[in-house]
This record gives structure tokens, sequence and C-alpha cells, in this order.
């Protein structure tokens, strides 16, 4: 299983660095366009993906900074945004490298943002995260072809394990 989520977490990156490229490339008003998706817009949705990822390696770590309302926009500026979703899918990546067999089938308590106490395996967990972010990628792909009209970036796993490339997601924020 952990060479499993290793290749989650390998993809994670790889299709958010894309899917970042596309959304960086845009202009602010159309990022931030209400289109109808569940957190409205671009800006929405991928602020939503890093939100649930906070929540989730807060919980699974007992570290870093965890918001408590899914729909909080972590950060207003794009290029910041990126930059953090870059920060957040190396620490994931790191997280999951630093799992064995035995972590990833044992079961730890976390409560929910509800307050609501739960029991789940680490592996479930995750599962559960990755499954998460590709369902919201999902739908900002579709936001992405929504406003332009286009193709978006390719984001399936069977083209990140052929080769496709993917930008570095820190340099392209930074520039």
């Amino acid at each position: 299983m952990k060479a499993h989520f290793a290749q989650c977490a390998a993809y994670n990156l790889w299709a958010n660095a894309r899917l970042y490229a596309a959304a960086l490339a845009l202009d602010d008003g159309q990022c931030r366009r209400d289109v109808g998706a569940f957190f409205k817009s671009l800006h929405g949705t991928l602020n939503h993906l890093l939100v649930a990822d906070r929540i989730w390696l807060r919980r699974l770590t007992g570290e870093g900074e965890a918001p408590n309302r899914l729909d909080a926009i972590l950060y207003e500026e794009r290029r910041a945004l990126a930059l953090a979703r870059a920060a957040e899918d190396e620490r994931i990546q790191g997280y999951v490298a630093g799992l064995d067999e035995a972590a990833l089938d044992a079961a730890f308590q976390y409560t929910n943002t509800a307050g609501t106490p739960f029991a789940s395996k680490r592996g479930d967990v995750l599962a559960h995260l990755f499954n998460h972010q590709t369902h919201h990628r999902g739908q900002a792909h579709g936001i992405l072809s929504i406003l332009t009209g286009r193709e978006p970036p390719v984001l399936d796993l069977l083209a990140m394990q052929r080769g496709v490339a993917a930008p570095d997601l820190r340099a392209l924020a930074a520039s």
C-alpha cells in the first residue's frame, strides 16, 4: 500500500502543478467568476482543496494550520495560493514517505469540523484525501473549460506515468 500512496502523492503534486499553471494564466476576474460550482469559482475551489488538505494533515500529524470552515479563503492572491499549494503537496509527499505499512493500517482518532469524534485507519484517510483532491480537481478542470472555452490541461494519472511534464509550481508562482 505504501507504494500506492507514494504514487498518489506524486500524482497529486503533478496534477496540481498542471492545474495551477492553467489557473495562473487567467486574469483575476476569470479566476473569481462564479460559474455555479459548489465553491462557486475556480479560486474558491482551489482554496477549498488547500483547506481540506490542511485539515486532514493537521489531524494526521498534529501539526500545521487547520481552518475551521471548508469554504475558507486562505489566500486572496493566486500566486500566494499556488506557493502554498506547492508547499502542501511537498508536505503530503513527506508525510507519506515517512509511513510504513503498519502505520498505514493503524487507526487514529480525530474529530471532524463539527467536533464529532471518529477513528479511521491512516490508509483509509489517505485514500479519502487523494480521492477528494481528484474530485475537486475535476471540478476545477471543468471550470477551466467553461472560463477559457478550450480544453484544459491533461490530468490523467497515465499521462504522468508516461512522462508528460508538469511545471515547477514554485517557480511559476514566483515569476
